[in-house]
């Protein structure tokens, strides 16, 4: 079995990282480029860059931007918002990145998920869904999508997706703890790996939510003390999660 993965997420907006509670009051956090840097070369598994404006403001992913993270990181990334089309999900990748995060656009039209995976393959179609009490919001968190997060995910698989990146709106930002019910309800209704997100405050949440979803995000437990990812991961060894080995 893989080992579970820790995946900081760069939200990005204006061209620089920012972060909120439950989707609002967005505060300036750093440079996109070098604050995934300093997260690569601290033990990251992975990292997430959103564009969390890109679908409100109606713009295309920042490919130009992509191409510079790709130049200075180390590890894979995945890049999302924005994403309506192949094109623009084939010129992220060309850009440098490793896979793709598609949300309100999936929902909208389902059927972009089979064409991202047909052209794409499986493995770089990641499904961004947010949640708020198992019932999927999208446009950014400010719309009903109608659907349960559940039903949501085991559709999106069924069409393609190889990967499901949950977020519970109402731990977002809070430091409280995952949801973990949501988590493993959609894990359980899958089979693809799930990316628990929203509400780590403390290397127990972590492990917890280690303990139903193959990876975890983690945003604002790390912003303000980016070096805390190297003690973190300490932490959840000494919890007994394990993890890989970072050189």
């Amino acid at each position: 079995m893989p080992l579970p993965r820790l995946i900081p997420c760069l939200d990005v907006a204006a061209g620089r990282v920012v972060k909120g509670v439950r989707f609002e009051g967005l505060a300036d956090v750093g440079d996109p480029v070098e604050l995934g840097a300093l997260y690569s070369d601290s033990g990251a598994d992975e990292l997430v860059y959103l564009d969390v404006k890109a679908t409100l403001d109606g713009r295309a992913a920042l490919v130009e931007l992509v191409a510079r993270i790709a130049d200075r990181l180390a590890i894979p990334f995945t890049v999302g918002g924005g994403v309506r089309s192949v094109a623009d999900a084939a010129a992220l990748l060309e850009a440098g990145a490793d896979k793709i995060s598609v949300n309100s656009a999936a929902l909208e039209r389902p059927e972009l998920l089979s064409e991202l995976a047909a052209r794409l393959g499986s493995q770089a179609v990641v499904v961004a869904i947010d949640a708020t009490r198992g019932e999927v919001r999208t446009r950014a968190g400010t719309e009903d999508a109608k659907r349960s997060a559940v039903a949501w995910a085991r559709e999106a698989v069924e069409r393609g997706a190889g990967e499901i990146l949950l977020t519970s709106i109402e731990a977002d930002g809070t430091r409280s703890g995952y949801d973990i019910a949501l988590t493993a309800s959609v894990t359980e209704a899958v089979t693809v790996p799930v990316i628990a997100s929203g509400g780590a405050g403390s290397a127990e949440h972590v492990a917890e939510a280690l303990g139903v979803a193959q990876a975890a995000l983690l945003a604002s437990i790390l912003h303000e003390n980016p070096a805390r990812l190297a003690t973190l991961r300490d932490e959840l060894q000494a919890l007994g999660v394990q993890l890989r080995d970072v050189a």
